[in-house]
């Protein structure tokens, strides 16, 4: 007689210490990113590795973040867990710096197949929503790697927290698929909205001025994609296919202003590939079914964007040079986050009947004292988005298209974009360059 789904959890429920012990060594782990990590698994491979029990882990994921992922990352771990990491953030980044840990490059929508095919995956850690009585978890906040990551592991560690919400969509694993299950209740990881910016407002009305009603919008992470959800409250049918799905999303959600009535590709659905916010919105996800998780490899797929008409993507950069190659993943050499989707995004949404890329950037950092518009990308810079991709470009100071503009027009252009207090050497140094 089959075993029922029942059966198999409680065949499979395990203590952390009892789940994490079932790693061999020498193993490559993938744990899930950002919001979708699994603490006490975390923790009880931390005590394994500092207690001498393993002599070498390699472990990878995209965004640690919290308590849990400091618990890997302390001193006396360093030995045995080798941390590569898929998208440098506030707590790997410096690890990456100190030679503590190393860094894979990678497009967000190609990082499934890496795992499936070129990276030799032996472990996965998913955290899921608790079982059904079909025996279906969630992966909730965190569809988008952790799919392919459960099924090319040749063991999968399922922590079950009931504050993960039950997403639609793609985001399924039965029990089934995994190994063994471990029962944590613990609050999500909240990410709060960065402080509002004096620009974000100038910013953020002219690219909603840009954006059509009907449009199908992503929107990165920060304060500036912020804003351009606030500026669209007096807009109506809009659509949501982004790859990180954020509190603003919610609001306009609410309000009615993004419905998916006019999506061409899933439409009267809201897409994401993993979300990170607050509680609030976490709850708004559960079992809603406006809202659909996929992975990556097809949410951020350049063809499935493009199958949204109007497809307006907003990505920030941290450095733009006088041609438009944007620099949004480094500061000089120093990696300071990851490609992520941006690339993915300038391409499809570009290709979208009636799309537009935008990048968005304040002109100024470090208090004023530099600009982000630049002559040429420091040395070492990573370009994250290349010239040729890039489509429009804002600032406080304006917006600009540089698609069909020569190098001479571009510089003109972008410097057109810069703090007033920059411009004149940017005009010098663009006539040193040759660019005019």
């Amino acid at each position: 007689m089959p075993t029922s789904s029942g059966d198999d959890y409680e065949r499979k429920l395990k203590t952390p210490a009892e789940a994490a012990s079932l790693i061999p060594d020498d193993s490559f782990v993938v744990f899930g990113s950002a919001i979708g990590q699994t603490p006490a698994l975390l923790h009880a491979l931390a005590d394994r590795a500092a207690g001498g029990d393993l002599s070498r882990v390699r472990v990878t994921s995209l965004l640690p973040m919290g308590s849990a992922a400091s618990s890997i990352f302390r001193e006396e771990c360093r030995p045995v867990i080798q941390f590569e990491s898929l998208f440098a953030g506030p707590f790997d980044r410096g690890l990456i710096a100190d030679g503590n840990a190393t860094f894979i490059p990678a497009f967000f929508h190609q990082i499934p197949r890496l795992f499936t095919e070129f990276m030799d995956i032996n472990v996965s850690m998913i955290c899921v929503s608790p079982m059904d009585k079909h025996g279906y978890m969630s992966l909730g906040t965190n569809v988008d790697t952790n799919k392919a990551a459960v099924a090319t592991a040749d063991l999968v560690l399922a922590e079950v927290n009931p504050n993960m919400p039950r997403v639609h969509g793609d985001s399924w694993v039965h029990v089934s698929e995994v190994d063994a299950i471990v029962e944590n209740e613990t609050p999500l990881f909240e990410l709060t909205a960065p402080a509002k910016r004096e620009e974000d407002d100038s910013i953020g009305s002219r690219i909603s001025e840009m954006i059509p009603n009907g449009a199908t919008l992503q929107l990165g992470v920060g304060g500036l994609p912020n804003a351009v959800a606030q500026s669209l409250m007096s807009h109506h049918s809009l659509g949501i296919h982004t790859e990180m799905f954020v509190d603003s999303m919610v609001d306009l959600i609410e309000a009615g202003v993004a419905d998916g009535s006019k999506k061409t590709f899933h439409p009267r659905k809201a897409l994401y590939a993993f979300a990170a916010g607050t509680r609030r919105m976490y709850d708004f996800l559960d079992d809603n079914p406006q809202i659909e998780a996929h992975p990556v490899s097809y949410v951020n797929l350049p063809s499935n964007i493009a199958r949204n008409n109007d497809m307006i993507s907003v990505n920030s950069t941290l450095e733009i040079d006088l041609t438009g190659q944007c620099c949004s993943e480094s500061i000089g050499s120093r990696q300071f986050s990851g490609t992520g989707g941006q690339h993915d995004y300038a391409r499809g949404a570009f290709d979208s009947p009636g799309g537009k890329s935008i990048i968005a950037l304040y002109s100024t950092a470090q208090a004023g004292q530099i600009s982000r518009i630049v002559p040429s990308l420091r040395s070492g810079a990573i370009v994250t988005t290349p010239r040729n991709e890039v489509h429009w470009v804002a600032s406080e100071y304006g917006v600009v298209n540089l698609k069909g503009l020569s190098t001479r027009e571009r510089a003109k252009a972008l410097i057109g974009l810069a703090h007033p207090k920059f411009r004149d050497h940017l005009k010098h140094e663009a006539t040193q360059i040759g660019h005019i």
